[in-house]
């Protein structure tokens, strides 16, 4: 049963590619969320991948407690097309299109296979973008503060792992060298931190060598002997198979859609490896985004909104322990008191947070 409030999908009239636009939610607010220009097999997976991730959206704010509501937006590139300077342009503006046809119920930022600069050729169609680049007025790369929201998730577990935050001397498995990764590993390594670090690209050898880090193999990191397993590529990773090869206690990562399947959670909590869910730790980026380009507060309330998580994480790891449940367990229901909350008739006692 489709539970969201809207999705719309074209053909884009200059591309004549799938856009693919899926509201969730807006009972927080206008729904937000990233552009993927991806390859699928079919168009319908574009599809499937945009009603997964704009539900997740929702959930990312409102476990944050941001006024946002969750949405998503995807072109579905057929297998082995790659688009020129010119095509490019004709897809972002179709997007634009699209996400103009919302009446500002939705905003989009960047995603896997977008950037700044297409948040700026779409913002020359409609005004509800974000993450365009800072010389246009907008916050530009997302990925450093998805990297610090990550960063924060992990001193929260380490806390709860260890009596600290401090993650001097402890062992981490990045997998995926991206601009997150990469990112995140630079913040880890500065922290003292021991580091194992993988990408399906073996140029990004390099960042480990920068780092002084054990370079493994994408086949082989998975199962290595950390403390905290840090996935930060393409989802999915985490599947019943490799859950019970992990020899980790940890996995917390900004990768989005972790799970192959909704048990993996259920079998990560069986053999007592902690999952911080991933719209958990990956929400810096558009916490961040959001807030300075669409709630219009400044940096530093931005800053310390994506320094919140590390709290968050925190409150989620508490009301599982005492509550028996899983951390994704936690979240979904704080999710849905939240949303609860604001459709709930005036003087109905809002529910607590914990």
């Amino acid at each position: 049963m489709l539970d969201h409030e809207k999705v719309a999908i074209h053909t884009g009239r200059r591309s004549r590619l799938p856009v693919i636009v899926a509201v969730h939610s807006t009972a927080l607010g206008p729904a937000a969320g990233g552009l993927r220009l991806w390859h699928y097999p079919d168009w319908r997976d574009g599809l499937t991948d945009a009603l997964r991730l704009s539900a997740a959206m929702t959930s990312k704010f409102a476990v944050a407690g941001l006024p946002s509501g969750g949405g998503k937006a995807v072109v579905a590139l057929p297998e082995g097309l790659e688009l020129d300077a010119e095509r490019r342009r004709d897809v972002l503006h179709d997007v634009a299109d699209a996400i103009a046809s919302f009446g500002g119920a939705y905003a989009t930022g960047p995603d896997v296979g977008t950037g700044p600069d297409d948040m700026a050729v779409i913002g020359e169609i409609t005004s509800h973008v974000f993450c365009r680049p800072a010389h246009l007025g907008g916050s530009g790369d997302s990925s450093p503060h998805t990297a610090q929201g990550t960063l924060a998730a992990l001193r929260a577990v380490s806390r709860r792992l260890y009596g600290t935050a401090s993650l001097a001397g402890r062992s981490l498995a990045v997998v995926g060298l991206g601009r997150v990764g990469a990112g995140l590993a630079r913040l880890l390594a500065a922290e003292g931190a021991a580091l194992t670090v993988t990408d399906v690209d073996p140029d990004k050898r390099s960042t480990a060598d920068e780092l002084d880090a054990v370079w493994r193999s994408p086949d082989e990191i998975l199962a290595a002997n950390v403390d905290i397993l840090v996935p930060a590529a393409l989802g999915s990773v985490l599947t019943r198979q490799i859950v019970a090869e992990l020899r980790c206690r940890a996995v917390v990562g900004p990768a989005n859609n972790q799970l192959a399947t909704l048990d993996v959670a259920d079998l990560l909590h069986h053999r007592d490896i902690i999952w911080v869910p991933d719209h958990v730790a990956s929400s810096g980026g558009v916490i961040n985004a959001i807030s300075t380009e669409l709630h219009h507060v400044s940096a530093d309330e931005a800053h310390a909104r994506v320094r919140a998580i590390e709290d968050t994480v925190d409150d989620l790891l508490d009301t599982a322990q005492r509550c028996g449940q899983t951390p994704a367990q936690a979240a979904s229901e704080l999710a849905m008191r939240r949303l609860r909350a604001v459709s709930a008739p005036v003087g109905t006692p809002a529910p607590s947070s914990r």
